[in-house]
Protein backbone atom coordinates (compact mmCIF):
# COMPACT_ATOMS: atom_id res chain seq x y z
CA UNK A 1 0.00 0.00 0.00
CA UNK A 2 1.33 3.38 -0.93
CA UNK A 3 0.16 6.17 1.35
CA UNK A 4 0.96 9.79 1.86
CA UNK A 5 2.01 10.45 5.43
CA UNK A 6 -1.34 11.97 6.43
CA UNK A 7 -3.39 9.34 4.54
CA UNK A 8 -1.41 6.57 6.21
CA UNK A 9 -1.97 8.04 9.65
CA UNK A 10 -5.70 8.54 9.05
CA UNK A 11 -6.20 5.05 7.64
CA UNK A 12 -4.25 3.49 10.51
CA UNK A 13 -6.11 5.50 13.15
CA UNK A 14 -9.52 4.50 11.77
CA UNK A 15 -8.68 0.81 11.86
CA UNK A 16 -6.87 1.01 15.22
CA UNK A 17 -9.80 2.78 16.89
CA UNK A 18 -12.19 0.11 15.62
CA UNK A 19 -10.20 -2.80 17.11
CA UNK A 20 -8.64 -1.11 20.15
CA UNK A 21 -11.04 -2.52 22.79
CA UNK A 22 -10.43 -6.03 21.51
CA UNK A 23 -6.65 -5.54 21.33
CA UNK A 24 -6.50 -4.07 24.82
CA UNK A 25 -8.76 -6.79 26.24
CA UNK A 26 -6.55 -9.50 24.75
CA UNK A 27 -3.39 -7.84 26.08
CA UNK A 28 -4.97 -7.52 29.53
CA UNK A 29 -5.93 -11.19 29.58
CA UNK A 30 -2.47 -12.23 28.38
CA UNK A 31 -0.51 -10.06 30.82
CA UNK A 32 -2.96 -10.13 33.73
CA UNK A 33 -1.63 -6.71 34.66
CA UNK A 34 -3.20 -3.46 33.53
CA UNK A 35 0.13 -1.64 33.44
CA UNK A 36 1.85 -4.36 31.38
CA UNK A 37 -1.14 -4.59 29.04
CA UNK A 38 -1.06 -0.84 28.41
CA UNK A 39 2.68 -1.02 27.65
CA UNK A 40 2.16 -4.01 25.38
CA UNK A 41 -0.65 -2.32 23.42
CA UNK A 42 1.31 0.92 23.11
CA UNK A 43 4.38 -0.87 21.77
CA UNK A 44 2.23 -2.96 19.41
CA UNK A 45 0.49 0.14 18.06
CA UNK A 46 3.82 1.87 17.42
CA UNK A 47 5.19 -1.19 15.64
CA UNK A 48 2.00 -1.63 13.63
CA UNK A 49 2.03 2.01 12.55
CA UNK A 50 5.67 1.76 11.49
CA UNK A 51 4.89 -1.38 9.45
CA UNK A 52 1.49 -0.26 8.16
CA UNK A 53 2.76 0.23 4.61
CA UNK A 54 3.54 -3.52 4.57
CA UNK A 55 0.06 -4.51 5.81
CA UNK A 56 -1.73 -6.44 3.03
CA UNK A 57 -5.13 -4.97 3.87
CA UNK A 58 -6.87 -8.29 4.48
CA UNK A 59 -7.56 -8.48 8.26
CA UNK A 60 -6.27 -5.62 10.40
CA UNK A 61 -7.47 -7.15 13.67
CA UNK A 62 -5.67 -10.47 13.05
CA UNK A 63 -2.56 -8.62 11.88
CA UNK A 64 -2.31 -6.42 14.97
CA UNK A 65 -3.21 -9.31 17.30
CA UNK A 66 -0.25 -11.17 15.80
CA UNK A 67 1.96 -8.21 16.72
CA UNK A 68 0.54 -8.12 20.27
CA UNK A 69 0.95 -11.87 20.67
CA UNK A 70 4.51 -11.89 19.33
CA UNK A 71 5.52 -9.02 21.61
CA UNK A 72 3.96 -10.80 24.59
CA UNK A 73 5.75 -14.06 23.76
CA UNK A 74 9.07 -12.25 23.29
CA UNK A 75 8.70 -10.47 26.64
CA UNK A 76 7.78 -13.74 28.34
CA UNK A 77 10.85 -15.45 26.88
CA UNK A 78 13.09 -12.58 27.95
CA UNK A 79 11.77 -12.81 31.50
CA UNK A 80 12.39 -16.56 31.51
CA UNK A 81 16.01 -16.07 30.40
CA UNK A 82 16.73 -13.10 32.66
CA UNK A 83 17.33 -13.05 36.39
CA UNK A 84 14.25 -13.62 38.49
CA UNK A 85 13.74 -10.54 40.63
CA UNK A 86 11.05 -10.17 43.26
CA UNK A 87 10.10 -11.67 46.53
CA UNK A 88 8.03 -14.62 47.67
CA UNK A 89 5.42 -12.12 48.86
CA UNK A 90 4.79 -11.15 45.21
CA UNK A 91 3.36 -14.57 44.45
CA UNK A 92 0.29 -13.88 46.59
CA UNK A 93 -0.09 -10.27 45.50
CA UNK A 94 -3.55 -9.39 44.28
CA UNK A 95 -3.99 -8.19 40.74
CA UNK A 96 -4.57 -4.44 40.44
CA UNK A 97 -8.08 -3.69 39.24
CA UNK A 98 -9.21 -0.38 37.81
CA UNK A 99 -12.65 1.16 37.91
CA UNK A 100 -15.14 -0.53 35.59
CA UNK A 101 -15.39 2.54 33.37
CA UNK A 102 -11.63 2.73 32.84
CA UNK A 103 -11.37 -0.55 30.97
CA UNK A 104 -13.20 -0.26 27.62
CA UNK A 105 -14.45 -3.81 27.28
CA UNK A 106 -14.64 -4.71 30.96
CA UNK A 107 -18.42 -4.64 31.36
CA UNK A 108 -18.98 -6.56 28.15
CA UNK A 109 -16.33 -9.12 29.08
CA UNK A 110 -17.74 -9.60 32.58
CA UNK A 111 -21.22 -10.17 31.18
CA UNK A 112 -19.95 -12.61 28.56
CA UNK A 113 -17.64 -14.65 30.75
CA UNK A 114 -18.11 -13.73 34.36
CA UNK A 115 -15.57 -13.28 37.08
CA UNK A 116 -15.02 -16.97 37.75
CA UNK A 117 -14.42 -17.81 34.10
CA UNK A 118 -11.91 -14.98 33.86
CA UNK A 119 -10.15 -16.19 37.03
CA UNK A 120 -10.13 -19.79 35.75
CA UNK A 121 -8.76 -18.63 32.40
CA UNK A 122 -5.96 -16.79 34.20
CA UNK A 123 -4.89 -20.12 35.76
CA UNK A 124 -4.52 -21.83 32.36
CA UNK A 125 -0.85 -21.89 31.19
CA UNK A 126 0.14 -19.12 28.77
CA UNK A 127 0.36 -21.07 25.48
CA UNK A 128 -3.04 -22.68 26.00
CA UNK A 129 -4.66 -19.48 27.33
CA UNK A 130 -3.38 -17.49 24.34
CA UNK A 131 -4.82 -20.01 21.87
CA UNK A 132 -8.20 -20.11 23.65
CA UNK A 133 -8.36 -16.31 23.89
CA UNK A 134 -7.55 -15.79 20.23
CA UNK A 135 -10.05 -18.45 19.17
CA UNK A 136 -12.97 -18.14 21.57
CA UNK A 137 -12.79 -14.50 22.60
CA UNK A 138 -11.32 -12.82 19.53
CA UNK A 139 -12.86 -15.16 16.97
CA UNK A 140 -9.71 -15.76 14.94
CA UNK A 141 -9.49 -18.76 12.64
CA UNK A 142 -7.00 -21.54 13.33
CA UNK A 143 -4.85 -20.25 10.46
CA UNK A 144 -4.87 -16.70 11.86
CA UNK A 145 -3.88 -18.04 15.29
CA UNK A 146 -1.11 -20.13 13.71
CA UNK A 147 0.18 -17.01 11.94
CA UNK A 148 -0.09 -14.90 15.11
CA UNK A 149 1.69 -17.40 17.34
CA UNK A 150 4.03 -18.73 14.66
CA UNK A 151 3.23 -22.39 15.32
CA UNK A 152 1.78 -25.05 13.00
CA UNK A 153 -1.99 -25.23 12.71
CA UNK A 154 -1.99 -28.70 14.34
CA UNK A 155 -0.31 -27.19 17.40
CA UNK A 156 -3.00 -24.49 17.48
CA UNK A 157 -5.71 -27.16 17.44
CA UNK A 158 -4.11 -29.14 20.25
CA UNK A 159 -3.48 -26.00 22.35
CA UNK A 160 -7.10 -24.94 21.98
CA UNK A 161 -8.35 -28.41 22.90
CA UNK A 162 -5.99 -28.66 25.87
CA UNK A 163 -6.73 -25.09 26.97
CA UNK A 164 -10.47 -25.70 26.86
CA UNK A 165 -10.04 -28.94 28.82
CA UNK A 166 -7.96 -27.16 31.48
CA UNK A 167 -10.51 -24.36 31.65
CA UNK A 168 -13.36 -26.85 31.96
CA UNK A 169 -11.51 -28.61 34.83
CA UNK A 170 -10.97 -25.28 36.63
CA UNK A 171 -14.66 -24.43 36.28
CA UNK A 172 -15.79 -27.88 37.41
CA UNK A 173 -13.73 -27.46 40.58
CA UNK A 174 -15.39 -24.09 41.23
CA UNK A 175 -18.88 -25.45 40.46
CA UNK A 176 -18.37 -28.39 42.85
CA UNK A 177 -17.08 -26.09 45.58
CA UNK A 178 -20.06 -23.74 45.19
CA UNK A 179 -22.56 -26.61 45.07
CA UNK A 180 -23.63 -25.76 41.52
CA UNK A 181 -23.00 -29.35 40.43
CA UNK A 182 -22.51 -32.69 42.17
CA UNK A 183 -19.76 -35.22 41.60
CA UNK A 184 -22.39 -37.47 40.01
CA UNK A 185 -23.01 -34.76 37.37
CA UNK A 186 -19.45 -35.01 36.09
CA UNK A 187 -18.55 -37.06 33.04
CA UNK A 188 -16.57 -40.11 34.28
CA UNK A 189 -14.33 -40.01 31.16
Amino acid sequence: MLFGRRDKRDAFERQAERVFPSIYGTALRLCRSREEAEDLVQEAMVRAYEAYDRFDGSNFKAWILRIVTNLYINRYRQRQRGPQLGSLDDENASEPVGLEGEIPDRLLFDEALGTEVEAALARVPDDFRTAVLLSDIEGLSYQEIADATQVPIGTVRSRIARGRALLRKELETYALKEGLIKVSDLDPG
